[in-house]
């Protein structure tokens, strides 16, 4: 069976990581490259993570492209608090031989729609959105060719985790998030909540994870500053692996339990809600829906695909 092809956009941090090698060991889907942008750290660091995470994953090495290094309008803000400051648990991680890819990530993006059948490759989003923001402001014919943009954003359905409502990914640039969901691109949402409750990593399966080899060793390590952080927030150690999640929503559909098509309005405000995403449940707005918001995984087939694509 011929594989699915994707792009994955990245600010490469812990999650990411985890999920990144989901993904590569996942036989069904061809990686194309992966397009990075600031987040979670610095886009020049967020390459060095995912070119470590290629390493890691012992499996295919697609190109790593530089992309966006800081939001479309505000200023940057990272998540050292959540991945420590390299964003991978400041455990000493480095690429011992790969290279970031000359070429700027974005222009690879439309160029590699350009050059597809419409539906061809799919996108998918663990980050701020500005790299996809840009390439749509820039070249919106070529990115309607796009099978479909997966996102890891918004609260879903839930609370925020930046704010009583906003998200991290949204937040970090609401005013590229609004541009995306705007856009009239088909779009499948990933809030926070999709990955809380049962679906977090409790202290058994983490230890599963750990034990299992070098790769999982790796995805849990990497996470060292999430485990502490959640140890506080939660009261036990877990994990809520959002950036897993989404991509597990995007590959493994069996993982989906809760998604709905509802429309979505991006807050650029200024206000305690900038960069919320607003689900309008009820219909309220009277327009019609502009994305796929998945908001509850299948625990157990969840983490049975992470199990498997992390060969634990």
């Amino acid at each position: 069976m011929e594989k699915r092809k994707i792009i994955i956009d990245t600010d490469c941090g812990s999650d990411d990581a985890m999920a990144i090698a989901m993904a590569l060991n996942d036989e069904r889907y061809e990686i194309l490259f992966f397009s990075v942008c600031a987040g979670n750290v610095s886009a020049e660091q967020a390459v060095i993570n995912t070119l470590t995470t290629l390493e890691k994953a012992g499996s295919y090495e697609p190109p790593v492209y530089l992309g966006s290094v800081k939001p479309l309008v505000r200023e940057l803000a990272y998540a050292h608090e959540t991945h420590g400051m390299d964003g991978m648990g400041d455990i000493g991680l480095v690429p011992a031989r790969l290279k970031v890819t000359p070429g700027n990530g974005i222009l690879k993006t439309i160029e590699a729609l350009e050059n597809s059948e419409r539906g061809e490759i799919e996108i998918i989003a663990l980050g701020p959105l500005t790299n996809l923001a840009l390439a749509i402001r820039t070249a919106p014919d070529a990115m309607a060719k796009v099978r479909r943009i997966s996102v890891m954003g918004s609260a879903g359905l839930g609370v925020g985790n930046v704010s009583p409502v906003a998200e991290f990914n949204i937040w970090q640039d609401p005013e590229a998030a609004k541009i995306v969901f705007e856009s009239g691109l088909p779009l499948l949402v990933v809030g926070w909540d999709a990955c809380l409750d049962d679906a977090m990593l409790n202290k058994r399966e983490i230890e599963r994870l750990r034990n299992s080899g070098e790769l999982g060793r790796f995805a849990v390590d990497c996470n060292r500053c999430l485990l502490e952080m959640n140890q506080w927030r939660f009261g036990d150690p877990c994990l809520d692996m959002a950036d897993p999640a989404a991509l597990a929503a995007a590959l493994c559909p069996e993982c989906i339990e809760t998604c709905a098509d509802y429309y979505c309005e991006v807050d650029t405000s200024d206000g305690i809600s900038c960069g919320a995403v607003h689900v309008d449940v009820y219909g309220f707005s009277g327009k019609q829906p502009n994305a796929s918001v998945c908001s509850k995984l299948k625990s157990e087939i969840y983490k049975e695909y992470i199990f498997k694509t992390l060969g634990a």
